[in-house]
């Protein structure tokens, strides 16, 4: 058995794990709190918001998966983001992407507003920003590749070297592709960040994040920001979140070969301006998705020719693609990022981004991908 397979890390029975009845399906354990042999040994397991067997199951699978010293689940996406910025000293200077996730660009903008910390947001496929960037000595540079939701690449191989090289610790969100498709840690970076609300668990049924540390030392401290700052998420997502990551590697799988036929088949429609998926041959990144990437994965967004009145005209003719915010569940979405995703950037930040109003994002599902496709033409037709 190759423990460094994906599909046979989340599938392996772990008769440890099993409880009392040695059940083939990990117990849940929602206590608070636990008993203590006597007032000076403290437990392995002493207070629920500290500790708990099911954020450590979950822990584990995921460090596996994403070649990791181990991790700290959270409540959410938004709270893994947080703890990432927690150990920094004052004033420190965090790099991101000019284009990335709007609620990543809500959180930097606001702590930095607040002179907590410094935010600077660049184009990093720009070398000469990307520079001039390190050399004001950052603390941290923040990676998200693809981006979402213009699905540009960030060089993994190259850009947290020459970040470490400047001394600045890496991380990369990677959400969007999940362990399955993408390690950012094997190729360079120190952090990796999941929203565990997406693919991960894949039922659009809880909120959950998780931050993933290469060296354990860095493990330790993100460990005590987590429980100081009760960051730590349920019991209960950890335990259906771990149930999600089963079925995982299948269902990347299916979502990422639709999403491939219905970027093929957009990208042949006079009515779409603009195709954004790097399984595209036509994509800027395409070559780097080939090197980096085990697969070009499940997100994709496009552009219409006529505006945004365009995009809702389509968006209103559509019956089987859902209008939402979310991404990588077992139904397909779309959403207009402009005001729904990133609505809480400025729009002189969108646009610097590109992410214009006619921007429709699409998250495929497990659908039939004639079934999709057959909704999107019914989409192009009511416009």
């Amino acid at each position: 058995m190759s423990e460094d397979n994906p599909a046979t890390a989340v599938a392996r029975a772990r008769a440890e794990w099993g409880g009392a009845h040695g059940g083939l399906t990990p117990p849940l354990d929602a206590s608070d709190t636990y008993r203590w042999p006597d007032a000076e040994t403290k437990p392995a397991y002493d207070y629920g918001r500290t500790v708990n067997p099911n954020r450590d199951m979950l822990a584990t699978v995921l460090a596996e998966l994403e070649g990791a010293a181990g991790g700290v689940v959270t409540g959410s996406g938004q709270s893994a983001a947080l703890l990432a910025l927690l150990p920094l000293p004052a004033d420190a200077l965090v790099v991101a992407p000019h284009d990335g996730y709007g609620g990543t660009f809500r959180l930097l903008a606001g702590l930095a507003e607040r002179g907590r910390i410094r935010a600077d947001f660049i184009d990093m496929k720009d070398d000469s920003a990307f520079e001039s960037a390190l050399e004001r000595e950052p603390a941290l540079v923040w990676f998200e590749t693809p981006s979402n939701p213009l699905l540009r690449l960030t060089d993994l191989a190259r850009r947290p070297a020459q970040a470490k090289a400047a001394g600045a610790a890496t991380i990369a969100d990677n959400t969007v592709l999940t362990p399955i498709l993408q390690r950012p840690l094997t190729l360079g970076c120190d952090l990796v960040l999941h929203s565990t609300t997406k693919a991960l668990n894949g039922h659009g049924d809880l909120f959950g994040g998780a931050l993933l540390a290469a060296d354990p030392a860095r493990l330790e401290a993100l460990a005590w920001w987590s429980n100081a700052a009760g960051l730590n998420g349920p019991a209960f997502d950890a335990w259906q979140t771990l149930r999600g990551l089963r079925t995982l590697p299948l269902r990347v799988q299916q979502m990422q070969s639709g999403a491939m036929a219905v970027a093929d088949w957009l990208a042949a429609q006079e009515a779409v301006r603009e195709v954004f998926y790097p399984g595209l041959a036509g994509h800027p990144g395409h070559d780097l998705a080939r090197r980096q990437q085990a697969g070009p994965g499940f997100l994709l967004s496009f552009r219409l020719a006529g505006g945004a009145a365009a995009a809702d005209a389509f968006v209103a003719g559509l019956r089987l693609v859902t209008l939402a915010s979310s991404l990588g569940g077992f139904g397909t979405l779309v959403c207009r990022p402009a005001t729904m995703t990133h609505r809480g950037m400025p729009p002189d930040a969108q646009a610097r981004a590109g992410i214009h109003p006619d921007l429709l994002r699409l998250s495929v599902g497990l659908e039939d991908p004639g079934d999709l496709i057959a909704d999107l033409a019914r989409g192009l037709a009511a416009i």
